[in-house]
């Protein structure tokens, strides 16, 4: 069923389950937080996230264009400055299809499509978490001993699906390779797409072995 929600593009891709921080400060977007306000239910303040193809968040330019595939997320928390900014925090729900998009408005709106993921309870979906699960252990082990230090911790899930998109959040990948990840068919797919990527990587930290790694990007998982 299509229904319209507010729309936020960003230089990023979110991912059902993950909770991720936003700083809001050009007035669209302060706009689309006050209308989020009131909405007395905060289960039901909703908008789209999508990640931008071209262009910029910001500036004179701004967005050109958009990817079709984002995520419906859930604002959870709002902390307000003086000057009419605000830090939020949102929590990705489900994936979503943009259809259309309304630029006249104070802030984009959207018509979207919820994206359901295939059932992956099965033995082939367990064991290809399994064996995702196994190669990110040893890519975060050799991550570690990279940095000095311990890096990617936590606990991880054991659902696939929510697997899948734990693992596309936490891994270090471009925009284009999350974007991949967010439209994979299944949660089957997107793990051993996971898997082969983590498998590359190891191969460039043997080639590269004094290569720094990067920091990860500060994200949480949340099922709820």
């Amino acid at each position: 069923m299509q229904v319209q929600l507010p729309i936020f593009p960003l230089n990023t891709v979110v991912f059902p389950g993950v909770t991720v921080p936003l700083h809001v400060f050009e007035d669209r977007y302060r706009a689309l937080v006050h209308h989020l306000l009131t909405i007395s239910e905060k289960p039901e303040r909703l908008f789209g996230i999508v990640a931008i193809r071209e262009g910029y968040e910001v500036g004179s330019h701004g967005v050109q264009s958009v990817h079709r595939v984002g995520c419906v997320v859930q604002m959870t928390s709002v902390d307000p400055y003086p000057d009419g900014r605000f830090d939020i925090e949102v929590v990705g729900r489900r994936r979503l299809r943009l259809d259309a998009l309304d630029t006249s408005g104070r802030y984009l709106v959207g018509d979207v499509e919820t994206v359901d993921e295939a059932k992956v309870d099965t033995p082939l979906g367990r064991e290809e978490a399994e064996r995702t699960r196994a190669t990110f252990e040893e890519y975060r082990r050799r991550l570690s001993e990279m940095r000095g230090d311990d890096v990617l911790d936590g606990d991880l899930p054991r659902d696939p699906e929510y697997l899948s998109y734990s693992l596309a959040a936490t891994c270090l990948l471009t925009l284009q390779e999350r974007q991949a990840l967010l439209e994979a068919s299944s949660p089957v797919d997107r793990l051993i797409m996971l898997r082969h990527a983590l498998l590359e990587e190891m191969r460039a930290m043997r080639a590269l072995p004094s290569l720094p790694a990067t920091e990860v990007a500060r994200t949480s998982w949340s099922p709820n």
